[in-house]
């Protein structure tokens, strides 16, 4: 562990005071001013929208410019949509912050990758835990997210509006944190320097890709994306990865408008909203080490069964405890699939790969993330708290079919 890694975690808890912050506040500031209930989580949408959108420029920017100067362009978009946000919020205007969300998804696409940054600032045998420590990282905005959103709520005459004001100073932060990262140059390509090769048998990845893979050695731009994709371990990190944080999604998007349907007060959401987070980063410490000594795929399908147990508690009521609860096993159950999701993904691609594989990866998981944001708004205010948590036990359920499948791979190949 280095300086490196510890600044990245640093940007990465001041990239989720960003998030925390949005979730809190988008879906309320929407429902005051949407045309209709049902469009209270559109500006909560758009943000996931314009991370799908802006994953193939991302990788482009990442590949082109390198690391550093990507993030800091990220961060950019950042300052500047969070003063659109602001100026929408003032002139009441719906559509242009939903507008301005979208155009801060690029922030959103730029950022996911700093958890896969961290696996390069560190050697090879600590990358688990390099990435555990980074998204460790995220637990500052737990705690700096919903008291944001809180104290910065009645700053300005209009409300809201000054939180959006805080978020551009948060991007300004971070700026200057990243400012004193060291990136390791860019990959120069698996071949360079040599001469191709004829082609080679490629050993199976630990996490458990097809056995018998070809490729030749060479090739500066590696194998192509539909290559990487089509590989198991990929499937099902894609899957896992977008699945288990399109569950989180919905139910923490959903989490402010059904507590204030409910009677609670924001300080309630706030508290809630801090303890979720809370849960989603401080196993961090210790998830990599955990991902080490047991495997990545128990540790999703405990990550797997924790999500399962927060459905249950979240169904049976609505007080304060239940969501307090619910959302607390809620981020623990994401961390463990997402953490674990990312460390199997690294073993489907080569550092010549990494840009377009990890694009392909943020583009499944913003994917399912624009279209949970969207059911999220739609199932609490049309169908309830309940339904929105019985409809989210299928994702759940097709996560544990993929878990199992791969489980099962890697058991025949091991008997083999």
């Amino acid at each position: 562990m280095n300086r490196n890694l510890w600044l990245l975690a640093f940007c990465q808890g001041l990239f989720l005071t960003n998030n925390v912050t949005f979730i809190a506040i988008n879906g309320l500031v929407g429902l005051n001013l949407a045309p209709l209930g049902w469009m209270a989580t559109l500006p909560v949408m758009g943000y996931v929208v314009g991370g799908a959108l802006s994953t193939g420029l991302v990788a482009r920017t990442q590949s082109r410019f390198g690391r550093k100067t990507s993030f800091q362009l990220g961060l950019a978009v950042a300052l500047a949509s969070a003063l659109l946000c602001c100026y929408a919020a003032y002139s009441k205007n719906f559509w242009l912050l939903v507008t301005a969300t979208v155009v801060a998804g690029y922030y959103n696409a730029n950022a996911q990758l700093y958890r896969f940054a961290a696996a390069e600032l560190a050697l090879p045998a600590f990358r688990e835990k390099a990435i555990s420590l980074v998204m460790a990282g995220g637990l500052m905005g737990a705690v700096a997210g919903p008291n944001l959103a809180a104290y910065t709520r009645s700053l300005t005459e209009v409300p809201f509006a000054g939180a959006y004001l805080a978020l551009a100073g948060v991007a300004l932060l971070a700026m200057g944190l990243l400012a004193f990262i060291h990136f390791p140059p860019a990959a120069s390509g698996g071949g360079h320097g040599r001469r191709a090769g004829p082609p080679q048998a490629r050993p199976a990845p630990s996490g458990g890709s097809e056995v018998h893979e070809v490729t030749s050695v060479g090739a500066p731009e590696g194998r192509p994306l539909g290559l990487i994709m089509r590989q198991p371990v990929f499937i099902v990190a894609a899957a896992a990865g977008a699945l288990g944080y399109g569950v989180m999604n919905l139910l923490m998007a959903a989490t402010p408008i059904a507590m204030q349907v409910c009677g609670l007060p924001f300080s309630d959401v706030a508290v809630v909203l801090e303890w979720h987070v809370i849960g989603m980063f401080a196993p961090g410490f210790f998830t990599g080490h955990l991902i080490k000594r047991y495997g990545t795929l128990p540790i999703m399908a405990v990550g797997l069964a924790l999500n399962v147990l927060c459905v249950l508690i979240a169904l049976s009521g609505v007080d304060f405890k239940q969501f307090l609860v619910a959302l607390f096993l809620l981020g623990l159950g994401w961390n463990f699939l997402f953490t674990g999701s990312t460390a199997l993904a690294l073993t489907a691609y080569r550092p010549e790969e990494k840009d377009k594989a990890q694009g392909a990866l943020n583009f499944c998981v913003f994917a399912v993330l624009a279209v949970s944001s969207l059911a999220s708004g739609v199932l609490v205010t049309t169908q309830g708290w309940a339904l929105l948590n019985l409809g989210s036990l299928l994702p759940l359920g097709l996560t544990g079919l993929a878990l199992g499948w791969l489980a099962l791979k890697q058991r025949r190949y091991q008997n083999a």
